[in-house]
């Protein structure tokens, strides 16, 4: 997964307010200051949209780790169990040649009755090794499915940024088929974001 969060900048920002009070200051040039106007609500809004693909995208690599962490926690539990299991294996397998080589009627009795206690100890870890394991695999595909959208998420945020910088542009240059330009980015970032969330056909991922 890549590192750091997503973050939504802003380099239009002072363009915009040299334009806005260049615009103001031209008494005859009303039209120019309605342009910079809706630019910047332009901007406004992809810098609104930006801040939520960034939150999103943010959220999607905690929860990720999250469930990461908790299938390495659980695999560990897992592991743990296992040697226990083996060490009780280990004894049985002592109480098994202690009853065979035994010629008391007695300890051989005890030694069976161990033999016994230590199978049916065995099954009980077992079973407890195997539901730590299980526990692992589904947060596994937890994960997955958790950090599944945030590629989407960081190509949206690439583009909406990009747009951003194209209407910085577009304001201080004043060609206007760059804020068209602007805005077929901006489409392609909606695109991503959409995508994102799209179910992708991926086994244990539904989004």
């Amino acid at each position: 997964m890549s590192g750091g969060q997503f973050h939504v900048h802003g380099p239009h920002d002072h363009a915009l307010e040299h334009e806005a009070h260049a615009a103001a200051g031209e008494g005859g040039h009303q039209s120019g200051g309605g342009f910079v106007q809706w630019v910047a609500i332009f901007t406004a809004i992809l810098a609104t949209v930006g801040a939520i693909v960034s939150y999103q995208g943010g959220h999607t690599q905690n929860e990720a780790l999250y469930f990461k962490n908790e299938a390495v926690l659980k695999k560990a539990d897992a592991s743990n169990q296992w040697a226990y299991y083996q060490g009780k294996s280990t004894k049985q397998n002592l109480a098994e040649l202690a009853e065979g080589l035994s010629n008391d009627a007695d300890k051989k009795a005890k030694y069976a009755e161990e033999v016994k206690r230590y199978k049916k100890e065995k099954e009980e870890i077992k079973k407890t090794a195997e539901a730590f394991e299980k526990q692992s695999l589904d947060a596994d595909e937890k994960s997955k499915h958790a950090l599944y959208p945030h590629d989407k998420l960081a190509q949206s945020m690439t583009f909406i940024q990009i747009a951003i910088s194209l209407a910085a542009i577009c304001v201080l240059t004043r060609k206007r088929w760059m804020l068209g330009l602007a805005g077929a980015v901006a489409v392609g970032g909606l695109l991503y974001w959409g995508w994102a969330f799209v179910p992708s056909g991926v086994p244990g991922v539904t989004h």
